[in-house]
């Protein structure tokens, strides 16, 4: 990389640490940190979900697949459009007026709603845990790149990656912890404009240049790559499974359908959302995977892309588009970590142990506390191997736990809390015993469709049986 690249990267670092220390000075209650005042726009809501969404770990993950799989690998995010859409439909207005009628500010808010604080408590813990999963993998992503790219020759025997892990955490902390919800929100617009300007405009059209077009593209690769057949049936359910259900528990996007002006303005900006993450980013993302497999053949798949960008761009592009990319990894780390922080502060910290405490000493206890998250992302950033393998792990862990007794909140009068908290805990807990033991489950599919399938039968007979015995009694 050139001077003029590593300048252009470090100014746009500046430019969001900027924002941060703005939004810094106008947050005066709990309400401006976690839900923006309930007062952002839909265009700015939907970008901030899909960048969300998407982000680095997805950006990065979906190069890595479609250069071991080629335009299959487009499928990941077809689960965006489908949970996006299905959630906008049937989801959103309900959240959205019980919002209005009560104000919220998490996911266990809703739950505490339609059950008792108990639910809430462990929907608190089994939300927070799986997004510092997914804070670490989004900053694991984010060190792939840094050190495929910027830092990948460093002095004193520094390995690069574990730098970068650093210097990425710093960054992300920084920004998240002083600004909040209304920081990562209009960062987040930022960084998404930019990605699919740099991804669009540079990235795609200079990577094609380089192989030699289109044509040579098609003669490198065998023909499967250019299908969408490519992949098993059973990869095709497990993306379904494991992402589809995020989009019903996942604690950014309640954040998100709070922050919004009303229900109009939140539908909208769900129905932005998907149509941004596929076909848009999808098909972009695998393009690129597709071009770094030419150029470099024995690359690690999940740093293929970081190094096709370094070594086909010419001078400043370079820099736009890793700042492009380093844009969607954190647009989505600082989500996720805002995201873990308010469950642990606001519901179990404010509500177990603070409550009659100022919206000063709250907001104070939401930096610190997400400060310490940061650091934990820090450690299970450094544990894993792969992007994908953490985000997955993590998706699947609150899956598993939360989506059947959610479903049950919304759409099922007859569900019970008791059930609930069974269902929640013991399909969790299942589920991290298949995944961290590596045990090999029926027809390939995911940890999660076993968890969902366990949690169903637990918490509708016994929802049932509670609700008859409830009944009798009275």
């Amino acid at each position: 990389m050139n001077f003029i690249d590593y300048l252009i990267f470090f100014l746009y670092m500046i430019l969001l640490l900027y924002v941060g220390f703005y939004f810094y000075r106008k947050i005066n209650t709990k309400a401006d940190y976690y839900v923006g005042n309930r007062s952002i726009s839909a265009s700015h809501i939907g970008l901030s979900i899909v960048a969300t969404d998407v982000g680095g770990g997805f950006s990065i993950g979906l190069g890595g697949l479609g250069f071991v799989m080629g335009l299959s690998g487009s499928w990941l995010l077809f689960t965006g459009l489908i949970g996006a859409w299905f959630t906008a439909v049937f989801m959103v207005p309900k959240i959205k007026k019980i919002d209005t009628k009560i104000g919220m500010y998490t996911f266990p808010d809703f739950i505490k709603y339609k059950y008792d604080d108990r639910v809430a408590l462990g929907a608190a813990v089994i939300s927070g845990i799986g997004y510092l999963g997914f804070t670490g993998g989004q900053i694991l992503a984010g060190a792939k790149l840094a050190a495929g790219t910027i830092f990948n020759s460093l002095p004193w025997g520094l390995d690069p990656l574990t730098f970068s892990i650093y210097m990425m955490s710093g960054i992300i902390l920084l920004y998240t912890v002083l600004g909040g919800l209304k920081a990562v929100i209009y960062t987040d617009t930022i960084q998404w404009i930019i990605l699919l300007a740099g991804l669009l405009l540079f990235a795609l059209p200079f990577s094609l240049h380089k192989i030699g077009g289109w044509n040579e593209l098609q003669r490198q690769l065998p023909q499967e790559f250019f299908t969408l057949t490519n992949l098993k049936f059973s990869q095709f359910i497990n993306w379904i499974v494991t992402i589809v259900p995020i989009w019903f528990i996942g604690m950014t996007l309640y954040q998100r359908i709070y922050a919004s002006r009303n229900v109009k303005e939140a539908r909208k900006a769900w129905f932005i959302a998907g149509v941004f993450e596929y076909p848009v980013i999808a098909f972009i993302g695998v393009s690129l995977g597709m071009m770094a497999r030419i150029i470099f053949p024995n690359e690690d798949p999940e740093m293929g892309l970081p190094m096709l960008i370094k070594h086909s761009l010419p001078v400043g592009i370079t820099g736009i588009v890793i700042a492009a990319y380093f844009s969607a990894i954190m647009s989505t780390a600082d989500s996720c970590l805002i995201a873990s922080s308010g469950n642990f502060v606001n519901d179990i910290i404010h509500r177990f142990f603070l409550k009659n405490a100022s919206h000063k000493t709250i907001v104070r206890v939401s930096q610190i506390i997400t400060l310490i998250l940061g650091g934990l992302t820090i450690i299970i950033a450094s544990s894993f191997n792969t992007v994908l393998e953490i985000i997955l792990h993590a998706y699947s862990f609150m899956v598993a736990g939360l989506f059947i007794p959610t479903l049950g909140a919304l759409f099922w009068r007859k569900s019970h809390s008791l059930a609930a908290l069974v269902s929640m805990y013991t399909s969790g807990s299942l589920t991290l015993c298949f995944i961290f033991s590596k045990i090999k489950l029926p027809l390939n599919l995911d940890a999660s469709f076993y968890g969902i399938i366990i949690s169903f039968v637990i918490f509708v007979p016994m929802s049932i049986y509670l609700s008859k015995k409830e009944q009798r009694e009275f």
